[in-house]
């Protein structure tokens, strides 16, 4: 008897498997906010897990996964929203740029452009520089 119930937990984590994974491959790269419709979808994924790892017996392995997975969800969701989500988050719409103006090696946008408009101005054709290369032919 605990067989059966084994197999038919086995074959519904196997269904919601193969459901969430249609679900998943269907979206389009394009779809507004697939990020997070992508870590809703693998919510059934971790369910799945949980009753497979219920079925073989792994009881304390099916609970520290069903307390981690939302933890997990959540915490790669957030640095998304934090870092990434320029079309939702108010927050990274309107980033100024800060750099430090006395780091040699980081300038701002505005600052290269008007260097390189200064110089483009300056320079005349026969004040510019060429790269040439010299090709070497060693006998064989």
């Amino acid at each position: 008897m605990i067989e059966y119930v084994q197999s038919i937990l086995l074959v519904l984590a196997a269904i919601l498997i193969i459901i969430s994974a249609i679900g998943l491959l269907t979206f389009d790269k394009g779809t507004k906010n697939v990020v997070y419709a992508r870590i809703h979808i693998m919510g059934i994924f971790d369910v799945a897990c949980i009753i497979a790892l219920i079925a073989i017996g792994q009881y304390l392995l099916a609970g520290i996964y069903f307390i981690l997975a939302p933890f997990i969800a959540h915490a790669i969701a957030n640095a998304y929203w934090k870092k990434e989500d320029i079309e939702n988050n108010l927050d990274l719409q309107n980033v100024e740029e800060d750099v430090d103006e006395n780091n040699p090696f980081f300038h701002s946008k505005e600052k290269v452009q008007a260097l390189e408009s200064e110089d483009s101005e300056k320079l005349k054709a026969d004040e510019k520089f060429s790269v040439t290369t010299l090709e070497i032919k060693e006998d064989e």
